[in-house]
């Protein structure tokens, strides 16, 4: 395994990711995983090395992060893993338990803690834009999380580059904790983040931790111009079709597919190995429903991409909205 500074902090993050939205209820999603299931995927990934452990309080309304809590402690010392997660989404039937006001956010991460068994995570972040609370409230309250020892770090996620310049001029001038990281969406089927986003977060020292860096399966082939669902969540999951559905996306997947063959890997590991080749990428965080996937996915360490193969991954790619900045 590798391991890379998270932007300019001194926090050393796995180059792969493991991503929570899997381990759930299924009640929730269809082809979330419950214990049972999650433990061998848990388990595989912190025996390859993967130290840096992502998901949020809303994933199957906290049953991610109590999986994981019921996990991790009998598998790793805490001083080994980095366990993120976010607040925003609800986790109440009250008008408080949701957003990112200072009485929530204060309320979340307690609930946080207790859910994932420990007193403190190494990386807090903002699940979305709060748009009906000051920022100002927000970045206040993130900064005092940070100093009182129940996070280590701030970060934020599906944010707009502008809206993160405006976070950091925020904490520069209250002398508050400054994020050191942004997770958002990126990947070769979807690469709007490269207009604005990352050069600042390059600019800024941000690091970048993108999420759904297979297209939610797409780029491992899990639909097809047909239609076609390789998997339960590509035939539950109504945003592959709604994001990636055209034929520059297509196109896109043929060209992944085609290197894949010539190299003799998964394509998921040309889309993985695609991504490790940017500098500014930190670690792509990977959700997975079998260990071999994530074994897949630290294979793509090892494969070298030359510029002309990148050139011919990134050629078909079409701009498309601004997806999921919410």
């Amino acid at each position: 395994m590798q391991y890379v500074r998270l932007g300019r902090s001194g926090l050393k993050i796995s180059r792969i990711g493991l991503g929570g939205f899997s381990f759930g209820d299924k009640a929730w999603q269809s082809w979330m995983l419950p214990e049972a299931e999650s433990r061998p995927i848990i388990a595989r990934a912190i025996d390859l090395g993967i130290n840096f452990i992502d998901t949020a309080d809303m994933y199957s309304n906290g049953v991610s992060e109590t999986i994981i809590g019921n996990i991790w402690p009998d598998l790793a010392r805490r001083e080994a893993l980095v366990i993120a997660t976010k607040a925003f989404g609800v986790t109440g039937p009250g008008p408080n338990e949701r957003g990112l006001s200072r009485k929530h956010l204060f309320d979340a991460i307690d609930g946080s803690l207790k859910r994932l068994k420990t007193d403190y995570v190494d990386l807090y972040q903002t699940h979305r834009t709060d748009h009906d609370t000051p920022i100002e409230e927000t970045l206040e309250a993130m900064h005092e999380i940070v100093k009182s020892g129940k996070a280590r770090y701030f970060g934020m996620s599906n944010i707009l580059a502008y809206e993160l310049m405006r976070v950091i001029s925020i904490c520069e001038k209250n002398g508050w904790t400054k994020p050191i990281s942004v997770q958002n969406h990126y990947n070769l089927a979807y690469r709007e983040e490269e207009r604005e986003m990352i050069p600042l977060c390059q600019l800024e020292g941000v690091g970048v931790t993108p999420w759904s860096p297979l297209a939610r399966g797409f780029l491992a082939g899990k639909t097809t111009r047909g239609g076609v669902t390789g998997s339960e969540r590509a035939g539950a999951d109504p945003f592959i079709q709604r994001f990636f559905s055209g034929d520059a996306d297509y196109d896109v997947q043929d060209a992944v597919r085609a290197l894949a063959e010539v190299k003799g890997v998964s394509m998921a590991e040309i889309a993985v190995a695609w991504m490790l080749s940017k500098p500014y990428v930190a670690a792509p965080v990977m959700g997975a429903t079998k260990p071999e996937q994530i074994e897949s996915a630290v294979r793509a360490l090892d494969i070298s991409l030359t510029a002309d193969e990148i050139a011919a991954l990134e050629a078909p790619y079409k701009p498309h909205p601004v997806l999921l900045h919410l």
